[in-house]
């Protein structure tokens, strides 16, 4: 693949913020106001410090490797093959349940205008349809993939923009008067939790490196600016739609959407619903590219069978792209939108918690310096750790449950696959 197939550093960047900047951004500010009233903005200024301190650990060893792998190869090349299969099969299943959600996220959200979308028959063949035009997308290369998710991705910024600018001009600062009845304290932990969210997707950056340019130089910048503008856009979303609603912000199921009411009326609306459709949108966009990958860094580590990851004329794994497909399809037909988000949170820490600790053990290799190198020693890896685990104690059950339970899985799965992978399976070549 030539260079000017693969991704710069700028469409890294918008590559990053797409898989970032979500439904999230449109869904979350109402229920986090409800957990913590107006302090809900802190709320987002403390997991930004969270989420910084975990990605600062990605970004260093995202300057390590220039091979598709992200998390996968990180645990795999510090812990050994069977930490690497059990964060990479985690990795590949979970993006590819993520996948299927944000297709029926879609569909969702396109019955604001067309109400029969979101239910039945249609929000199938809808979710279904992004699932497979973007697979056909992704299978005749990397540059279709890299033009259109450059712009899909400066045209969901674009209302966000547009609402915090003139939103800024209607805030009101008796709207931030905190509010007694809101037990702020006992809601921090579930608070950052849901608020995290909306952070979540950020360690997907890495898992194409192969088809990156430079991905030793360019992944730990593109990390570092994706995390910082995703979270002013964040923040600066929060404070206005806190300014502008007030106390009716606990009760709104559309919040970005109100807010912008508020101020422009009913174009305020279509403008943040189109922002809406478009930022999910994105999101399929990134996923439709990353998602594969994951199963391409199992095969190419020797896990699954070499077959996984061969590559068609055009240069993309087609034979991963395929099962992807296969894979979340009958997944859209579950429905399930919220659990299934909530899984996908809970699910990230088997990545987060590997990746911080492989930052300790792979710099004692000489044969892998970083281009990026965290300051202050094990200090901040640790605090990941200890951030991660934290986080991990504020989550329900049920949560723990459905999110890591696939770790469990994986063990019998990872011997079995071993076995059958060396007996013959992987003889098949790319």
């Amino acid at each position: 693949m030539g260079s000017k197939e693969k991704l710069g550093l700028w469409s890294i960047v918008l590559l990053g913020i797409n898989g970032v900047v979500g439904s999230g951004v449109y869904l979350l500010p109402g229920k986090a106001y409800a957990l913590m009233g107006p302090s809900s903005l802190w709320g987002y200024v403390l997991d930004t410090l969270l989420v910084l301190v975990i990605a600062l650990c990605f970004a260093e060893t995202g300057g390590m490797f220039d091979k598709t792998g992200g998390p996968y190869l990180y645990a795999k090349e510090a812990f050994g093959d069977f930490v690497g299969f059990e964060v990479g099969i985690m990795k590949w299943a979970i993006s590819i349940i993520a996948w299927a959600t944000m297709a029926v996220g879609f569909a969702t959200a396109l019955s604001v205008f067309w109400p029969s979308a979101a239910t039945g028959t249609l929000k199938n063949v809808i979710a279904i349809s992004i699932i497979v035009v973007l697979s056909i997308v992704n299978y005749f290369g990397v540059s279709i993939t890299k033009y259109l998710n450059n712009i899909v991705t400066v045209a969901k910024l674009l209302p966000l923009i547009l609402f915090v600018i003139i939103g800024v001009f209607f805030i009101k600062g008796s709207n931030f008067v905190a509010t007694p009845e809101i037990n702020t304290a006992a809601n921090l932990g579930p608070a950052l939790i849901l608020i995290f969210y909306a952070f979540t997707g950020f360690e997907s950056l890495a898992v194409a490196a192969g088809d990156m340019e430079n991905p030793k130089k360019n992944v730990p910048i593109a990390l570092m600016i994706t995390m910082i503008l995703a979270s002013v856009i964040y923040i600066l979303t929060q404070a206005v739609a806190i300014g502008t609603l007030g106390t009716s912000l606990a009760k709104s199921t559309a919040p970005v959407a109100d807010s912008a009411k508020a101020f422009l009326g009913e174009f305020g609306v279509i403008l943040v619903t189109l922002g809406t459709l478009i930022s999910i949108g994105g999101i399929n966009v990134a996923a439709s590219f990353n998602t594969p990958r994951a199963g391409v860094a199992l095969a190419e580590g020797g896990i699954l069978p070499m077959v996984i990851a061969k590559k068609s004329k055009y240069g993309t794994p087609y034979i991963a792209i395929i099962i992807t497909a296969l894979l979340a399809i009958p997944l859209v037909l579950t429905g399930g939108f919220v659990k299934l988000a909530m899984i996908s949170v809970i699910s990230r820490f088997a990545q987060y918690i590997p990746t911080s600790l492989a930052v300790i053990v792979l710099r004692k290799r000489e044969d892998l310096p970083s281009t990026f190198r965290i300051p202050f020693g094990p200090t901040i890896p640790i605090v990941a750790v200890v951030v991660s685990l934290w986080l991990l104690t504020k989550a329900t059950s049920e949560q723990i449950i459905w999110g890591l339970g696939g770790l469990v899985i994986g063990v019998p799965l990872y011997f079995i696959l071993k076995y059958t992978v060396k007996h013959g399976s992987n003889n098949l070549t790319t």
